[in-house]
């Protein structure tokens, strides 16, 4: 089920009147809703892939319970191989086994043994697998490390697993976080509520209104590459960068907005990610809850930067790579992590990759200065670049993309119409950072509502026009 769909606009009235209307004086029984709820919005798009969710949970939660009975640090280790060998063999087998075969099979070919047959899955990806499959990891992981204890209580811990308001597209949530609120009694208040409605009605903005209205100048400029012009291609690049940060920002805010009706608060995931001033600062911004992930449970266990300079590049270059596979089965993902862990070596070895240690939040800028100003424009063209292998069907894509954009000089940009909705949202995200949970864009109320109603109808112009599909699905 979409967000940005009829079903949904029917489906989260009827769950938040059951939840705080009907069986809102037992949190057990909110939890069974939570959990059938999730079930229903998952299965609405292929029930069939519901029994990967519920064997991932059902291995998580038993193996949660043996770390935390077993008698010695060894067998600890043992549950939790187990715990990890099922979860990430699912998530191999359904996003990377047609990948390594169709490798493997290149490979032959190029080295003059061609492969006549190979057997591959005729199977759709399942939505959001590499999201709840983290998810549930996180938990084994951080019972394994003793962080906290192993529930017995199978509906939290499910609902855990599968609430549906991050369950396919994330922030990634910690069991830390996530569980305890889950468990305890929840109370429902005015001023989560309004909220609430601001970050739904502000992440369907970014989806609707800009990320849908760029996508179709995105797909024709990237699949007619060779026949535009230089301006054109830098325009796209500029699009798709606009567009994937609305569409996956978009979905985190309404995530966080839908969560919070039901009282319960998920952790942020973009912090304004555009106005960051190096690479670095851009990691500290984007995708904050998988970004995180890798750092605490990948690169700090490889030994993170308090080892040899050596070793510390080698760390620095499997959690950008990995990143970029986990993001899908396809050699532009790989190189995409690699130019980040490129452009962020660097900084790492000049000792600047701290520099700005404090812009985990929006008010590490405090006044748009000249030299905030270039640092942010050349760390946004650098990323913007980048995309290009993100968004590219193939390596071979990719680089001719970039080759032509560098040698084809003829005439201004087409597709210009775009333009105004990326004014648009810059201007807004940057009086709107210093409380980015809040999504007020003007102190005087007047202005403040007259934009609310605006953007409103402009959502409801386009919401059900298309149903575009949220581009974090397929991973």
């Amino acid at each position: 089920m979409l967000f940005n769909s009829f079903e949904f606009l029917i489906f989260l009235p009827i769950v938040f009147w059951l939840y705080w209307f009907v069986f809102n004086k037992n949190v057990r029984v909110q939890n069974i809703l939570i959990l059938l709820a999730s079930y229903v919005f998952y299965g609405w798009w292929d029930y069939r892939f519901l029994g990967l969710i519920l064997l991932s949970t059902l291995v998580d939660y038993y193996s949660g319970i043996a770390i935390a009975n077993a008698r010695s640090r060894r067998a600890q280790k043992g549950f939790l191989i187990f715990s990890m060998a099922v979860n990430l063999g699912l998530l191999g087998f359904f996003k990377y086994y047609n990948f390594f075969v169709q490798s493997w099979v290149d490979l032959f070919q190029a080295l003059g043994y061609p492969i006549k047959s190979v057997w591959t899955l005729q199977l759709i990806l399942p939505v959001g697998i590499s999201f709840y499959t983290f998810q549930t990891m996180s938990y084994t992981i951080d019972v394994f490390k003793g962080k906290i204890k192993a529930t017995r209580d199978f509906i939290s811990f499910a609902a855990f697993v599968s609430f549906f308001p991050q369950l396919v597209a994330g922030p990634i949530e910690r069991a830390s976080n996530l569980l305890p609120q889950i468990q305890k009694s929840r109370e429902f208040t005015y001023r989560q509520g309004i909220d609430a409605l601001r970050l739904i009605l502000w992440g369907l903005f970014k989806k609707v209104v800009i990320a849908d209205t760029l996508a179709p100048d995105v797909d024709y400029i990237f699949s007619n590459y060779a026949s535009l012009n230089s301006s054109t291609l830098l325009l796209g690049a500029v699009y798709f960068a606009i567009q994937i940060y609305g569409d996956f920002s978009g979905y985190s805010d309404i995530a966080i907005g839908v969560a919070k009706l039901f009282g319960i608060e998920l952790m942020s995931n973009f912090r304004f990610p555009y106005f960051s001033r190096n690479i670095s600062e851009f990691w500290r911004r984007w995708h904050i809850s998988l970004s995180t992930w890798f750092r605490d449970y990948l690169y700090i266990p490889l030994g993170g930067s308090r080892v040899s300079r050596e070793r510390a590049i080698r760390n620095i270059f499997a959690i950008f790579v990995i990143s970029g596979f986990w993001h899908g089965a396809n050699w532009t993902f790989v190189a995409w992590g690699a130019i980040h862990a490129s452009l962020y070596l660097p900084l790492f070895l000049l000792n600047k990759n701290r520099k700005y240690p404090h812009a985990e939040g929006p008010e590490s800028i405090a006044r748009l200065s000249w030299h905030n100003l270039w640092r942010m424009a050349l760390t946004f063209s650098m990323v913007t670049l980048a995309w290009v292998f993100f968004r590219s069907a193939n390596l071979v894509s990719a680089v001719s993309y970039l080759k032509t954009l560098a040698g084809n000089f003829d005439g201004p940009p087409e597709f210009t119409s775009g333009l105004p909705y990326i004014f648009v949202l810059f201007i807004l995200e940057w009086h709107m950072r210093g409380n980015e949970r809040s999504i007020v864009f003007s102190k005087k109320r007047v202005i403040r509502y007259a934009l609310y109603v605006l953007m409103s109808f402009m959502i409801y112009d386009r919401l059900f026009s298309s149903e575009i599909q949220f581009i974090y699905f397929q991973f």
